[in-house]
């Protein structure tokens, strides 16, 4: 059993390994730009601003960046053209990464794209510089903003027609000639890469390695020691949120995991033990009447009738208390909660008990222990029970990423302030480094369930063994 739990445990590395490589991929290439979210749209107001608020706001930018790690390479190595460079992360701004790309694919030749931006920052900074007044305004709002197009577009008609604007600008604003050698850079730069591509680098393979110090490294290490990264809503650590997010959804699960196994499991072997008889198939058609109600409408009805809607004011429907709140008080707050968590269960892990007791109770071996005379109690709960429990086993497994994900309707209608409602919230918000943390939990949860589960079957049934024995 020892070797098959570390071979379990040995497998798990890999699984995790992909599971944590797909997730981060998403987290890198989901659109808006993270930086962008925390600072509240910063770094575009201040495009519009003076040359000193821009430069402040780029160097609190580059300062966010650097904190959340995303000033480093993407992974351990790349795979990429000739033509693209190994420094291309270094560009703080993704839409100027991305549009560098698309020139990257469309000219081949870096030197002179790289070129065409710098000439481009020079001219921004310059156009940035001019003291503003009643000659030159208008025209400082039209180069920055031709100066926007050329930052994000690689459409060779639409960055001339930008260019030619610019060049109109300047014929009708004489105020502002002494920045016109920087507008021409730009042009002689835009001439250079059109007219000098080398578009056959993008079919030349290369290898760029990086080594450790890359984003992924930095997040799947962190994430292993309990730093889950920062919020990008209140920037507070993740693993704040998600523990006390945790803590609430699993209380209420692991509560209804045990209200249903305690009451299912019974009246299953009830309705085993009286297969097709009247009772039998009145218990099974109510409970199978609660498992088709939907959730939200359960709880919508519940509210209405005992939480002070139109009837009764029996049961508080807000959260689940203080936490000096007694345990009296907090048990007031879960019962209708509990109540929408376990009811639906009921009837699916019943039915599954009663399916497994009706054929256990058909071998020999109960027909045997019947015909020494022993007792039904015992024929039940001692020969055929355990042998029934391998289904119920199986979906305790599922339970287990069940019982961290929460409810996420139950917890909204609830209030709730669980992991289901976390999840809504920051899907909402766009806040993917708790998405992904739910992600990922949910994952090892999952792995950890079936290993339980495993280790379980050899437990209940001794005909079950995972050693390399041969009998």
């Amino acid at each position: 059993m020892f070797r098959y739990v570390l071979k379990r445990i040995l497998i798990f590395i890999p699984t995790l390994f992909v599971i944590s490589l797909l997730t981060f991929v998403l987290s890198v290439n989901v659109p808006g730009d993270p930086v962008e979210q925390m600072l509240g749209g910063g770094i575009n107001a201040a495009e519009m601003g003076q040359s000193s608020s821009r430069l402040a706001s780029e160097k609190a930018y580059i300062e966010k960046r650097k904190e959340l790690g995303l000033n480093l390479p993407v992974f351990y190595f790349s795979l990429s053209s000739v033509a693209e460079p190994d420094t291309l992360y270094r560009v703080y701004k993704k839409s100027h990464k991305e549009n560098l790309d698309h020139l990257i694919q469309m000219y081949g030749n870096w030197s002179q794209i790289q070129a065409y931006y710098h000439a481009t920052q020079n001219l921004e900074n310059a156009v940035l510089e001019l003291k503003t007044d009643s000659s030159n305004a208008e025209a400082k709002i039209g180069l920055r903003d031709q100066i926007f197009v050329l930052y994000n577009q690689s459409n060779s008609s639409r960055i001339q027609n930008s260019l030619n604007v610019i060049s109109d600008v300047f014929k009708k604003t004489p105020s502002i000639a002494n920045i016109y050698p920087q507008y021409e850079a730009v042009s002689l730069a835009y001439q250079d890469m059109t007219t000098q591509a080398t578009t056959y680098k993008n079919y030349i393979p290369t290898f760029h390695f990086y080594g450790t110090k890359n984003q992924y490294h930095q997040w799947v290490t962190k994430f292993l020691v309990g730093d889950f990264g920062i919020s990008y809503q209140d920037g507070r650590p993740v693993k704040d949120a998600v523990w006390q997010a945790t803590g609430k959804t699993m209380m209420i699960s692991i509560l209804s995991i045990i209200l249903t196994y305690l009451i299912a499991v019974p009246i299953g072997v009830w309705s085993a033990k009286n297969k097709n008889s009247t009772s039998d198939q009145i218990v099974t058609t109510a409970l199978f009447i609660l498992y088709s109600l939907p959730s939200f409408w359960v709880a919508t009805l519940l509210i209405t009738f005992f939480g002070g809607g139109d009837f009764f004011e029996w049961f508080p429907t807000y959260g689940l208390g203080n936490d000096y709140d007694s345990l009296l008080i907090k048990a007031h707050h879960l019962v209708l909660p509990l109540f929408c968590w376990t009811y639906a269960g009921l009837a699916f892990v019943s039915r599954q008990m009663r399916g497994a007791m009706i054929n256990s109770l058909s071998q020999d071996y109960v027909r045997t222990s019947r015909a020494k005379g022993v007792s039904e109690r015992m024929v039940l709960w001692k020969h055929a029970f355990k042998n029934s429990l391998l289904p119920i086993i199986t979906l305790f497994a599922s339970v287990f990423p069940m019982a961290i994900s929460g409810s996420i309707v139950l917890e909204i209608i609830f209030s709730i302030p669980g992991m289901g409602k976390l999840a809504f919230d920051v899907l909402n918000a766009r806040n993917y480094p708790m998405v992904y943390t739910v992600v990922m939990f949910s994952a090892v949860v999952t792995m950890l369930g079936y290993l339980v589960a495993d280790i379980c079957y050899a437990l209940v049934d001794p005909r079950i063994s995972y050693s390399n024995k041969k009998s």
